[in-house]
C-alpha cells in the first residue's frame, strides 16, 4: 500500500473543522501549560536568589545548570517523540552508557575522536533499532522491550568495561574540548544540545514524519487506514531515541572524560518526568519539544537548588516524585476539560 499523509488526503470540509476545533483546542491548551512552566521557572529563580543570592545568579552557576541539562536533555528529545507515538522507552539511561564504553575502548580510541564519535551515535541508534524491531514486528509491548535493553544494554557495558571506569586518552583531547571550549561564555556541548532541540523541534512540527508521529500516537488503527506504515515508524522512533543517547554519549564523555557502565543510572526516569510535566500524553497523539525542555529545566533548577542549600539526595527525589504526580493530575484534569 502507497503511504499518504493522512493530513493531505482528508476531505476539505474536515480539514477546516479539525483545525480551529482540535488543533486549536489543543494549541490554546499548549499555550497555556508552557506559560504555566516558565512561571514555575520564575519561581525557582526566585527561591534560588532568596536562599542562595551570592551563588546562584553567577554565570559559573547558570552554566553549569545548563550543562546538566544538555545529557538528559538530548535524551528527552528522543523521549518526546517516542511518547508522542504512543510508546515508552526505559532503556535510554543504559544505552547511553553501553555507548560511551564501547567508544572509550582502547580499541576504538585509537583511531581518534571521530570515530570515538561516530561509534557512540551507531551503538546508540542500533540499540534503539533493536527495541523498535522488537516492539514492532516482534509485537512485544514497549514497556517489556525496553526494559529488557535496559538490562541488557547495561549488563553489556560492564562486561565490555570490566566494571571499571574508561578514561579517554590525551590524544582524543577534541572530546574533552567540547566540554572545555567555550564560545561566548558557553560550551560547545550547550550548543549541541541547542542544536539537537532545534532540529527536534523542526521535525516534529514542519515534516511529514512529524505528522505521521502524532497521528501513529493518536490513534494507530485510523494512521494506518490513512497508508501510514506503523510498524516501521515506531521503529523509526525508537531508533530515534537511541540516536539521541549515542549523542548523549558523547557529551557525557565530554563532561567527566569517561565512559562508565555507571553512566545514566536512572537518567529515564528524569528523562520521561520531564516529558510528561512537559505535558506530552503518556498515552500519545498530544506532546510538544518545547514543553519537555521546559519540563527538564525545573527539574535541574530543582537540583541545582538542592544542591545549593545543601538538602538531602532523598528529599530531592520526593520532591521530585510529587511533582510528577501534581503533573499527571494537571494533565488529566485539562483532558477533561478539553472533551
Amino acid at each position: 500500500m502507497t503511504e499518504v499523509d493522512p493530513v493531505r488526503t482528508a476531505p476539505a470540509g474536515e480539514r477546516a473543522e479539525a483545525a480551529p476545533s482540535v488543533r486549536g483546542g489543543l494549541g490554546r491548551l499548549g499555550e497555556v501549560r508552557h506559560l504555566g512552566l516558565v512561571v514555575a521557572l520564575v519561581l525557582l529563580a526566585i527561591v534560588g536568589l532568596v536562599t542562595r543570592p551570592e551563588n546562584f545568579a553567577t554565570s559559573s552557576n547558570l552554566v553549569s545548570i545548563l550543562a546538566l541539562a544538555s545529557t538528559i536533555g538530548v535524551i528527552t528529545v528522543g523521549m518526546t517523540f517516542v511518547i508522542i507515538g504512543g510508546g515508552i522507552d526505559l532503556s535510554v539511561g543504559a544505552v547511553m552508557a553501553l555507548a560511551s564504553v564501547w567508544a572509550t575502548t582502547l580499541a576504538t580510541q585509537a583511531y581518534g575522536p571521530v570515530v570515538m564519535v561516530i561509534c557512540a551515535v551507531l551503538v546508540g541508534t542500533g540499540a534503539g533499532l533493536v527495541s523498535g524491531f522488537l516492539i514492532s514486528y516482534g509485537r512485544m509491548v514497549p514497556f517489556i522491550a525496553t526494559l529488557a535493553m535496559l538490562v541488557a544494554a547495561r549488563g553489556l557495558a560492564q562486561r565490555m568495561s570490566n566494571q571499571r571506569t574508561q578514561l579517554v586518552q590525551p590524544d582524543n583531547d577534541a572530546i574533552v574540548g567540547l566540554s572545555t571550549t567555550r564560545v561566548l561564555g558557553l560550551p560547545l556541548l550547550v550548543y549541541i544540545f541547542a542544536l539537537v532541540v532545534a532540529i527536534g523541534w523542526v521535525v516534529l512540527n514542519r515534516t511529514t514524519f512529524g505528522r505521521r508521529t502524532y497521528a501513529v500516537g493518536g490513534n494507530p488503527e485510523a494512521a494506518r487506514l490513512a497508508g501510514i506504515d506503523v510498524r516501521k515508524h515506531t521503529m523509526m522512533l525508537y531508533a530515534l531515541s537511541g540516536l539521541c543517547c549515542g549523542i548523549a554519549a558523547v557529551i557525557i564523555m565530554a563532561r567527566t572524560t569517561t565512559g562508565s557502565s555507571t553512566h545514566g543510572d536512572l537518567y529515564e526516569l528524569d528523562a520521561i518526568a520531564a516529558v510528561i510535566i512537559g505535558g506530552t500524553l503518556l498515552t500519545g497523539g498530544r506532546g510538544t519539544i518545547l514543553g519537555s525542555i521546559l519540563g527538564l529545566l525545573i527539574f535541574t533548577v530543582i537540583t541545582n537548588l538542592f544542591i545549593l542549600n545543601g538538602l538531602n539526595t532523598s528529599d530531592q527525589l520526593v520532591a521530585k516524585g510529587l511533582i510528577i504526580v501534581i503533573a499527571v493530575l494537571l494533565q488529566r484534569r485539562s483532558l477533561r476539560t478539553s472533551t
